[in-house]
């Protein structure tokens, strides 16, 4: 082997090993906001869906053929440690028809004398539920800001996905348990 031949392998090794470093530095830096749309496509880790109010119809018309059958939401509401708010469910549970839209409520009351901007995460149990559990509207889908003293009630429009029905994971699944928690904004966090 000549040196010049040796010389272009060593080269192509290291340009190589470069686009390959690259190419992880790049895969490091998509991995959160991949990991985060393959949740939302497949409903893993309890990751709810987003709906439109044609897919809620839908659903509806679905859900009334399938002989209107029920399942049991259970409401969970808690709040970071460093947000001073009571936030709780006004209802715990209720029982809806699987396809039909229904409304939740949640109360939130800033109890500190400064103004909180939060933001709420949510997570639906069992997991398997998180893929048929969707939100039409939410107060989770932007920060809430609450003055000193505010009380407010925070809707949540939603319906669970009649394909439920269909899925073998789902059998023997009668309660659905819908959990938020309020975390401080960051911009609110300084």
């Amino acid at each position: 082997m000549t040196a010049a031949t040796l010389e272009t392998r060593k080269n192509r090794t290291a340009l190589l090993a470069f686009g390959g470093a690259l190419a992880m530095l790049g895969l490091g830096y998509a991995a959160v906001p991949l990991y985060e749309l393959f949740c939302q496509v497949t409903g893993f880790g309890g990751t709810t869906q987003r709906a439109s109010e044609s897919d809620a119809a839908i659903a509806e018309r679905l859900g009334a053929s399938a002989g209107g059958k029920t399942i049991s939401i259970r409401f969970d509401g808690t709040t970071a440690g460093d947000v001073p708010w009571s936030f709780r469910p006004e209802q715990v549970t209720d029982t809806v028809s699987i396809g039909q839209r229904d409304m939740a409520i949640y109360l939130a009351k800033n109890t500190s004398d400064e103004t909180i901007t939060g933001t709420a995460t949510f997570n639906v149990e069992p997991e398997q539920a998180g893929a048929y559990f969707n939100k039409i509207q939410c107060f989770c889908f932007t920060e809430q800001v609450l003055e000193p003293g505010q009380e407010v009630r925070m809707p949540v429009l939603y319906f669970v996905d009649p394909k439920a029905l269909d899925d073998p994971n789902m059998e023997g699944v009668e309660q659905i348990t819908l959990s938020y928690t309020f975390h401080r904004a960051l911009e609110s966090a300084e």
